[in-house]
């Protein structure tokens, strides 16, 4: 199997609250901003997506269209590889993200932070062990 593009969707509570933190958190190109959806293109390779949790009702079902992650436990995490782990932990705490676990040398090499968005999504900005690519 080969596979592109690589997409990751974060179903948010308020697009414009989710928008104006990864803004201030990162300063991503935005590359779609519509009124129910954003993007964000990370590298030639990938993008982040934003999308309100209501839309999701239409392919979910509406039970599962009405979950949240901070209903309980989050279901998703945003690992991202930066050149400048101190600076993006900065603009983390700046844009008003949750430290779940402070910058540190994780067991698989890489020195990494934790943090929850607003929608309770796992955040972690990490610099990266030996030689694994930013792009």
């Amino acid at each position: 199997m080969e596979a592109g593009l690589s997409l990751t969707i974060l179903y948010v509570a308020d697009l414009a609250k989710a928008t104006a933190f990864y803004d201030a958190a990162f300063g991503f190109h935005n590359n779609i901003d519509l009124p129910q959806y954003v993007e964000y293109q990370l590298n030639a390779g990938a993008c982040l997506g934003l999308m309100p949790q209501g839309n999701t009702r239409h392919f979910l079902g509406d039970e599962r269209g009405a979950r949240r992650p901070s209903d309980g436990c989050p279901r998703g995490e945003v690992y991202l590889l930066v050149a400048d782990v101190e600076a993006a932990v900065a603009r983390l705490l700046a844009a008003g993200a949750e430290c779940t676990s402070p910058l540190a040398r994780r067991d698989w090499g890489d020195r990494a932070a934790y943090f929850l968005d607003h929608d309770g999504y796992v955040v972690a900005v990490a610099q990266p062990a030996g030689e694994k690519r930013l792009t």
